[in-house]
C-alpha cells in the first residue's frame, strides 16, 4: 500500500507545553482518513505540521514524497482551515478567482473550476454577493470550495462541515467519496462528530497529543466490542 502521508515521531510544544509527543502515523493514498478527538487533543497542530504551516520540534513528515516543509508541494495540496480566511470586500466569485489565479490556472480552466466548486458547495446563486453578506455557514462552504479550486491530489480539511446544514453535509460527503473513488484523491478530515468518523476508510483517535487507536471504523468497533463509534473512543481512552 502506497502512503500519501507519513509522520514519524513528530513532536511539537508551545510555551513549554507538549502538544504532540513523538506521534507517528501513515495515511494511504486514495482513502478518506479521519483524525478524531476532542478540542485541544492536537488535531489542528498535526494538520499544520503536515502542510508545513508549523515547524516541528522533532521527527520527520513526508507528503507525496516531499519532505515537509517544501513549497513544491503547494500545488498538490488543498487546505481548509478551521477559521475562514476570506476577502470580505470581494464577492464569492472574486475570492474563488483570486485563489485560482494564485495556483496559475488558465482562464478557461478557472471558469470551469469555479462553476464546479460552487455547485459542489451549493453557492451558485450567491457568487455575486460580497462575502460580508454571507452567513457563517456560507463562508465555511466557500472555504471548502477554495480548497478544491485547483484540483489538488491531497485534501486536508479541518472540521469542514461545522455550521453546515445536514442536507448539504450529506451532499458534500457524497462528493468527497466520489473524489476518492473516481479521482483517487487522498482526503484527511479532522472531526469530533462520530457519524462522520464512521464514513472514513481509516481513523486515528487522538488524546492529549498521542494516538490511542487506529484502524477502520468497523475493525475498531470489533476490537473494542462497541456498537457505536463513541464507545470506541471512550474504551480506547480507558474511560469505559
Amino acid at each position: 500500500m502506497t502512503m500519501a502521508i507519513t509522520v514519524h515521531n513528530a513532536t511539537k510544544s508551545f510555551h513549554n507545553k507538549l502538544v504532540l509527543d513523538k506521534l507517528s502515523l501513515e495515511i494511504p493514498k486514495g482513502e478518506i482518513f479521519g483524525l478524531l478527538g476532542p478540542s485541544g487533543c492536537g488535531k489542528t497542530t498535526l494538520i499544520k505540521l503536515i502542510i508545513g504551516m508549523l515547524k516541528r520540534d522533532e521527527g520527520d513528515i513526508t507528503v507525496l514524497t516531499y519532505n515537509i516543509p517544501d513549497q513544491r508541494l503547494l500545488p498538490n495540496i488543498g487546505y481548509m482551515a478551521q477559521s475562514d480566511a476570506l476577502y470580505t470586500d470581494l464577492t464569492g466569485e472574486q475570492n474563488l478567482d483570486f485563489f485560482a489565479r494564485l495556483y496559475k490556472l488558465p482562464k478557461k480552466e478557472r471558469k470551469a473550476r469555479i462553476q464546479y466548486v460552487a455547485r459542489v458547495v451549493d453557492l451558485e446563486d450567491v457568487l455575486q454577493k460580497r462575502i460580508a453578506e454571507y452567513s457563517g455557514g456560507m463562508m465555511r462552504r466557500l472555504s471548502l470550495a477554495i480548497a478544491l479550486i485547483h484540483d489538488p491530489e491531497v485534501l486536508i480539511l479541518d472540521e469542514p462541515t461545522v455550521g453546515i446544514d445536514p442536507v448539504l453535509k450529506r451532499s458534500i460527503w457524497r462528493e468527497l467519496e466520489r473524489l476518492k473513488k473516481e479521482d483517487g484523491k487522498t482526503i484527511v478530515i479532522t472531526t469530533h462528530v462520530m457519524d462522520e468518523a464512521e464514513r472514513c476508510d481509516q481513523t486515528a483517535l487522538l488524546r492529549n497529543g498521542h494516538i490511542i487507536a487506529t484502524g477502520s471504523p468497523d475493525k475498531l468497533k470489533e476490537k473494542y466490542e462497541a456498537t457505536r463509534f463513541e464507545e470506541v473512543f471512550l474504551r480506547a481512552g480507558g474511560e469505559d
